[in-house]
């Protein structure tokens, strides 16, 4: 069955990102049928290389985040590179890239210099690790570095471990997700002014930006926040707990979901038990109330305990591996598994009703479409042999 169309058919995204943010915000638009010309220095995209596991040479890290592609090698160096480039930018709408500040412009390929003179409805994101200017501009980030400077570390783990790092890129995957909101924001904006714009995403704000409700909760109460483990720092019971075959996580958000959860475990009385009556006093006496609930759960049987709790409106689930998530059959019936050819990968948690997204094409090959682009661009087969022949189209990464 051919891919439908997606509700982003037209687009055409040059995209010139590696290793994380970008590659992740690309996929999600090539998804939903945005066209993704993924164009890679003459080494490839590093993440190619993080392995094992590797599937015909490239790493799980890569494939998992560039699907929904076509990749050219080119080498951006040259003039003549640089030349190719601006003829793709001649139909494209978005170009993105995460070099580091200054080598746009080093390359002539500026956006107030060069591109928005050249292409006024062109959108320019750029992702960065810290931005251009201010005391850290310029500076190169990578997720755990970020999450270590904008108070990750200081708030997950527990006084054993100590500060840790999250186990999910997630600043990465956050500035990957802000740039694909900025993005269509920039296209909505043009359809009614005509012209484009240059967005500014860097790791470091959108790190911040995620720090729910760490920030706020200093902001009001003038304290700095710990480590917290599994528990949430403004509601209780939201922890972790073991039951008798499983560990299960119980996210009690109010007063009548934690009757529900006392009644259901037997002891109704708990829920008026004055230490226990509202958040606020669970909160305050949250070791208190972390034992009460632990003796309680440690005889019953996890999962049944988990339905029977979500039956009558309370969230709580087992704690799953990663094989149990995919085979679970909930994962199934919401089409969170997608197959295209050999690859496998999640599905596409955005569901529209008449334009739905789907994995459209297998990670690409190292340049596996580079003389396909460059024919959509216009250029002769002569031309191509020049332009492989003077290392300006690369065929074959480059390891050195």
């Amino acid at each position: 069955m051919l891919p439908q169309p997606g509700s982003l058919a037209g687009l055409r995204v040059v995209d010139l990102t590696r290793v994380l943010g970008g590659p992740y915000c690309t996929q999600i638009l090539g998804d939903h049928g945005a066209e993704i010309i993924k164009v890679e220095p003459p080494q490839g995209d590093e993440v190619r290389d993080w392995g094992p596991p590797f599937r015909d040479g490239d790493a799980s890290y890569f494939i998992g985040i560039n699907r929904s592609k076509r990749s050219i090698g080119l080498d951006l160096s040259q003039q003549e590179g640089c030349a190719v480039l601006l003829r793709l930018l001649e139909s494209a709408d978005v170009l993105i890239e995460n070099f580091k500040p200054g080598t746009m412009e080093r390359w002539g390929l500026g956006y107030a210099e060069t591109l928005e003179p050249r292409f006024p409805r062109l959108i320019h994101c750029q992702i960065t690790g810290f931005g251009a200017t201010g005391p850290l501009g310029g500076f190169p980030g990578y997720d755990a570095v970020i999450q270590a400077m904008t108070g990750w570390f200081s708030i997950n783990g527990t006084p054993e471990s100590g500060p840790t790092r999250a186990g999910i890129p997630l600043v990465d995957i956050g500035t990957g997700l802000y740039a694909t909101i900025a993005i269509l924001m920039a296209i909505e904006e043009r359809h009614r002014s005509g012209i484009g714009q240059h967005i500014d995403m860097s790791l470091f704000d959108a790190g911040v930006a995620l720090m729910h409700p760490h920030i706020p909760n200093y902001l009001l109460s003038g304290r700095i926040p710990g480590l917290l483990g599994n528990a949430h720092p403004n509601i209780s019971p939201y922890d972790k707990f073991q039951t008798r075959t499983v560990e299960i996580f119980l996210a009690v958000g109010n007063d009548r979901a934690f009757s529900r959860v006392c009644a259901e475990l037997g002891r109704p009385g708990l829920a008026d038990d004055p230490r226990f009556l509202h958040n606020a006093d669970r909160v305050t006496n949250r070791a208190e109330l972390t034992a009460e609930l632990q003796a309680l759960l440690a005889g019953l049987e996890g999962v049944e305990l988990c339905e029977r709790l979500l039956a009558i409106g309370v969230p709580a689930g087992p704690v799953l591996d990663v094989q149990q998530v995919l085979e679970h059959p909930h994962t199934s019936h919401r089409e969170m598994k997608a197959q295209v050819g050999d690859y496998e990968g999640w599905g596409v948690p955005i569901k529209f009703s008449r334009t739905p997204g789907e994995a459209r094409r297998q990670p690409p090959a190292f340049g596996a479409h580079g003389r396909e682009i460059l024919a959509e661009a216009g250029y002769s087969a002569q031309e191509m042999d020049a332009l492989a022949e003077q290392g300006v189209l690369v065929e074959k990464r480059r390891r050195t």
